[in-house]
């Protein structure tokens, strides 16, 4: 289940919208203008970067994965499908997630070694990509963007089936019949994202885990598309050493030959892979990023207190001070930034958490053009820029280039503020939607760039 994003920017700094009049200047431009830049759609395909850690920590990761949900609950069992796997669309199909979905296809075919494709017209999918109308699957599954369940065709039928045993994961021998449900109204990244998390638990691990730094199997939300490490547990899952009714011991002696042959620079010494996080965890996370300050504010302290009790030194203690920045940046915000740089520190000694850092940059940026600190924000995201193009993150890019627009125009670089603007433009409306959403993010954006220079 991929979990509605938390990574609002009004959010965590308190952002009040300019008139329309005041930031429109950022996305229009006279048509026919030489300045005009295309509209970029979306990103090519690209594998995902090799897996840094050794094989004795991902034998421990794929088990966690395998054989437990997110509920907590275990699975007696591994399950697969059999034979070729089939995907087809269903429903108000978005406009890009055809091309989204094919180029998803390549990767899992190339990378992970799978046969999967598309279903012909008439034939019964082995997975089954249905969209919805948002508020129709909030009414079924409030907290989720989108989700993955088997034996169940339609929204309607899984409603009724919900909570008996035919939903039941842990009641299936073998993968036949799942469908995804998705929303049809949303921007173009966020169906891409679903596309990439929830078609990879359609066919392999169920489980998202905290720890993980390198893996869109975690509820952080920061990796959007599907990682080196999410390949490499889809080619364990469907390796001819396993099968369907394999249980956790059986799984766990055949994963160290396995893993040799699959992932051969993994065979060094390394540290043990963490504990999976207790349900207070769950509970601390969910207090952090929900409604209310007092209780945002107790639900960071409390996410702090519990990695610090846990000795965790993983992306979870990262986490910990992303979540204590977000919540201080409005009312405290040189709480706010030591919680940020240590967030960052943490990160960067974490494979594969590039991305987790430039989210730190982002916040960084933001709190240093509110501040009227324009070089500083600007330095801030011109770090974080290369690492987010390469997690393929279009919101988050959108975001860096409008803050960086702001403060080139701020420093007095009017004409290279406007080409930053520009080029923006594509991004923007892959990664947040239509038009107006793409102007109340820049409205947001605009409106810390105002008060830096009220400052």
């Amino acid at each position: 289940m991929r979990l509605i994003s938390v990574f609002a920017l009004c959010a965590m700094v308190a952002c009040a919208p300019l008139p329309s009049q005041e930031v429109s200047k950022s996305f229009t431009e006279p048509s026919g203008s030489a300045n005009q830049r295309p509209i970029a759609l979306g990103f090519a395909t690209a594998p995902g970067r090799p897996v840094q850690r050794s094989n004795t920590q991902i034998a421990a990761d794929f088990l966690d994965l395998e054989f437990r949900m997110e509920s907590g609950r275990t699975l007696p069992h591994l399950t697969r499908f059999q034979g070729p796997i089939t995907v087809a669309l269903a429903g108000d199909v978005p406009a890009t997630a055809r091309t989204d979905l094919a180029r998803l296809m390549v990767r899992f075919r190339s990378e992970a070694g799978l046969d999967i494709r598309a279903a012909e017209p008439g034939q019964q999918a082995s997975i089954t990509i249905r969209f919805y109308p948002r508020a129709e699957m909030q009414r079924v599954v409030p907290t989720a963007a989108c989700f993955v369940v088997p034996r169940s065709m339609t929204l309607a039928e899984y409603r009724t089936r919900r909570n008996t045993g035919f939903a039941d994961w842990a009641t299936l021998t073998r993968r036949e019949n799942v469908s995804i449900f998705m929303p049809s109204d949303t921007s173009p990244q966020e169906v891409r994202d679903c596309l990439h998390e929830e078609t990879a638990q359609a066919m392999g691990p169920l489980n998202d885990l905290y720890r993980l730094s390198d893996s869109v199997f975690n509820d952080d939300n920061f990796n959007t598309v599907l990682t080196g490490f999410d390949m490499l547990m889809l080619r364990l899952h469907y390796a001819p050493e396993l099968s369907n009714g394999m249980n956790e011991a059986m799984v766990a002696a055949r994963l160290p030959s396995l893993l040799a042959r699959l992932n051969p620079s993994g065979e060094f010494s390394g540290a043990r892979a963490g504990t999976i996080a207790p349900r207070s965890w769950n509970a601390a996370v969910a207090q952090a990023f929900g409604k209310g300050g007092a209780a945002r504010q107790t639900g960071a302290d409390a996410m702090v207190a519990l990695a610090a009790a846990q000795g965790w030194t993983d992306s979870r203690l990262g986490f910990a001070y992303f979540a204590k920045g977000r919540v201080n940046a409005a009312s405290n915000p040189q709480v706010a930034v030591a919680a940020f740089a240590e967030a960052a520190r943490v990160y960067r000694t974490l494979p594969g958490a590039e991305i987790h850092a430039a989210h730190v940059d982002m916040q960084l940026a933001a709190l240093a053009l509110s501040a009227g600190q324009p070089s500083q924000a600007m330095q801030f995201a011109d770090r974080a820029l290369p690492a987010v193009k390469r997690a393929e993150n279009a919101s988050l890019l959108a975001t860096l280039m409008l803050v960086k627009a702001e403060a080139l125009e701020a420093l007095g670089r009017d004409d290279e503020a406007r080409a930053v603007r520009l080029d923006s433009q594509g991004w923007a409306r892959y990664g947040f939607g239509a038009e107006p959403q793409v102007r109340a993010r820049t409205s947001e954006i605009a409106a810390l760039a105002a008060r830096g220079n009220r400052s």
